[in-house]
């Protein structure tokens, strides 16, 4: 048995940076995520004047619940799409002038669902290019709140951004959804608002955000469940054993859950409250059919170790992952026919047929997770090499040293 420690989720550490600086007092997150992401997080709140002390293992936030604290901000996010997506809902709470721009990849991914209810509350938003997408202007003078009926189909992450911001409007919120994707993150969101004291109450599809203070207190991240995915396949794959400590049944990430998915393609898994552990079957991993709606960050995962099964791996219902930092079904597909695999793609499907792949280039299209799941192809197909190796900073710099520390282990 092998044991990999795996950084802080990028999720929670995104969210617990949000109710931290909406929060009355000063926050402590512990272990939170290092990364391009999250630095990106914090950066844009120092620059609307939350005060933000970033030491490794902790990072303490002064909270504001009136918002900005400067008038007049300028925030790059990068490639962050909570970055993107968060801030601007938290800003719009506040009174200035704050201006939103984002890497090429980041601005081509929409925001419209969210900017759409923004606008419909009030909130005076302009676009300074393509409606709908970075880069844009908020005016900010508060949010009344009130009713909205959101479309949260293609990410959940403008639902988030409601929820997070609805008890710093003056009347609170009211959110019917008409469609709603990944909604283990949407829990996260709920169950770290109730850590910092504000409870919303669910009717059917209808979420009520009650106008109330949130409040600071000290918040341990969790290991990150996506980046875990990797390790856990790693095993799966090779007939190996992985435990990831601090990630078990009690865990808020939803993507805890593709260890099950393993486990139906016969791998042996054994969770605990605060554990997981996948061992590799020794007569190799069996095809399967599986919906992924909700776990779909770990679709490039599946994808990347699928040929190895003794029959087609097929995954269902993941639409939303054409719009991610990449159409990822289309980069799978690609790749794995790069590989030499036979594979089909529709518009919410992949199907992969077994094969043994061959070494090639992978194009990683600047995709963090194209990247690390097709590293865990490599621990059985030699010759592969990545086009951006470094693309991975953005939710796990030391992934390929994390790798290679597991391969020399198992002696790969």
């Amino acid at each position: 048995m092998t044991l990999v420690d795996i950084p802080g989720s990028k999720s929670v550490t995104a969210r617990g940076l949000f109710l931290a600086a909406a929060a009355h007092g000063t926050t402590v997150l512990g272990r939170p995520l290092h990364s391009d992401d999250t630095e990106g997080f914090a950066e844009g709140l120092a620059k609307l004047g939350y005060r933000v002390d970033r030491q490794p293992g902790a990072w303490t936030i002064e909270g504001r619940p009136s918002g900005p604290g400067v008038a007049e901000a300028d925030v790059f996010c990068r490639d962050g799409a909570t970055t993107a997506r968060f801030l601007p809902a938290l800003a719009a709470a506040g009174t200035g002038t704050f201006r939103f721009d984002a890497s090429g990849q980041m601005r081509r991914r929409p925001l419209g669902p969210l900017t759409d209810a923004l606008q419909e509350l009030g909130v005076d938003l302009t676009f300074d290019g393509e409606p709908g997408h970075h880069p844009l202007t908020v005016r900010a003078n508060g949010i009344k709140g009130g009713e909205l009926t959101l479309d949260a189909g293609l990410s959940s992450q403008f639902l988030t951004a409601l929820l997070l911001v609805g008890p710093l409007t003056a009347e609170g919120l009211r959110i019917t959804v008409t469609d709603l994707v990944s909604v283990p993150y949407v829990e996260i969101t709920l169950e770290m608002m109730r850590r910092f004291g504000v409870d919303v109450r669910r009717e059917g599809r209808t979420f009520v955000v009650p106008a109330q203070p949130y409040r600071a207190c000290e918040y341990p991240v969790e290991p990150d469940a996506s980046t875990a995915s990797y390790f856990l396949a790693a095993a799966a794959v090779t007939g190996r054993t992985v435990t990831v400590p601090g990630l078990g049944s009690d865990a808020l990430q939803g993507d805890v859950r593709f260890a099950s998915v393993l486990e139906q393609m016969g791998a042996h898994v054994e969770l605990t409250p605060d554990s997981v552990t996948v061992a590799g079957p020794s007569d190799g991993l069996r095809g399967i059919t599986v919906n992924m709606r909700d776990i779909s960050d770990t679709v490039p995962t599946l994808a990347a170790i699928a040929p190895f099964a003794s029959g087609p791996v097929r995954i269902e219902d993941v639409y939303n992952t054409r719009i991610k930092e990449c159409d990822r079904l289309d980069a799978c597909e690609e790749n794995l026919r790069a590989l030499g695999v036979a594979v089909q793609t529709g518009r919410d499907w992949i199907e992969i047929q077994p094969g043994t792949p061959s070494g090639a280039l992978v194009k990683c299209r600047r995709d963090h997770r194209i990247a690390m799941a097709f590293s865990i192809t490599g621990l059985r197909t030699p010759g592969i090499t990545l086009d951006d190796p470094e693309c991975v900073k953005k939710t796990f710099p030391g992934f390929h040293q994390a790798l290679g520390s597991l391969r020399a282990s198992w002696g790969i």
